[in-house]
């Protein structure tokens, strides 16, 4: 049998219109969709496929949007047999990957991630956070300039994407000022990202402290396989470390080029990213050209993967 892991995209991801032909070619999709719909207490789905964009790029909207969307294709990547060898996801998809190592149950993710998005959203007032992506610029350059930043304008680290790829997160005034000094260190582009907070910066620490509340009202069970943790890259799969981690993850940077590294290290025969968009596919590609990738984000996108998967096995 082939050995795939899979990998799924966190918020920026969405699109209307994202899931619609899953939702209606295949009735476990529907199913699933429907159900969440209910637990949410209003309609996702039809946010999801009709929009309007700004309210589906809201981020209690957007998280359980992405995590519906990857959900509704590893169940029928499930049925049809595949097996993931061991998963990740960009942040918010840390919690796809979860649902689909069996450590989440599906329809208390889709309202855990909901509450996530809302508590992220009130974590810092629109408008008073930010988010910029450098390229061009080692960590360490990108470290040694934000050193000397003080408490009132925090900025940090972020995500650590890929060789040449690393986004900053913090207060406005502060990504704007770290984002004119990187550009003088050498940066290639400063690029304002289009999002509602300062994720996964120091700012994110009151929301945690809440969400922490909500995780213990959820079930968490052991993975059944590896799920590599955006905060350490490392893989787990105990329940305790599970939501230790999770806690962590908001106000922590994702080292997802550390993670990516570990899977091609890994000798797979694909890494597979389950959900919409093609942009963590992407970043494997800039860790190693020669992975074989896969991006799956409607059944023609499927069928392509399933009849490779099928092929010698």
């Amino acid at each position: 049998m082939k050995k795939v892991a899979y990998i799924f995209p966190g918020q920026g991801s969405q699109e209307v219109g994202m899931g619609q032909e899953m939702y209606e070619t295949y009735d476990n999709v529907k199913q699933l969709f429907d159900q969440a719909d209910e637990k949410l207490g209003y309609s996702l789905t039809s946010l999801m496929f009709e929009g309007p964009g700004e309210e589906l790029t809201k981020t209690e909207n957007a998280q359980p949007a992405l995590l519906l969307n990857s959900v509704g294709i590893t169940k029928v990547l499930e049925e049809k047999g595949v097996t993931p060898l061991m998963t990740a996801g960009h942040s918010l998809g840390e919690y796809s990957a979860l649902v689909a190592a069996g450590s989440l149950n599906p329809a208390e993710a889709v309202q855990l991630v909901h509450t996530r998005g809302k508590l992220m959203e009130e974590a810092v007032p629109t408008g008073q956070g930010a988010m910029a992506a450098v390229l061009g610029l080692s960590k360490e350059n990108i470290e040694e300039v934000l050193a000397d930043f003080d408490e009132s304008e925090p900025v940090d680290l972020a995500n650590i994407n890929c060789p040449g790829q690393i986004v900053i997160s913090g207060t406005a005034q502060g990504v704007e000022k770290a984002s004119h000094l990187l550009k003088e260190a050498g940066a290639k582009r400063v690029l304002p990202l289009n999002v509602s907070g300062p994720f996964h910066s120091r700012l994110m620490e009151p929301a945690s402290e809440e969400f922490a509340a909500n995780l213990k009202e959820v079930s968490i069970t052991a993975a059944q396989c590896p799920v590599y943790a955006n905060v350490t890259a490392e893989p787990v799969t105990k329940p305790g470390e599970i939501g230790e981690l999770l806690i962590k993850q908001l106000y922590s940077p994702v080292r997802f080029e550390e993670i990516l590294e570990k899977f091609v290290e890994a000798d797979l025969d694909a890494i597979v990213e389950v959900g919409h968009g093609k942009v963590l596919s992407g970043l494997v590609k800039k860790v190693n050209r020669r992975t074989k990738t896969f991006s799956i984000q409607d059944p023609e996108s499927l069928q392509s993967f399933i009849d490779w998967y099928k092929e010698d096995s």
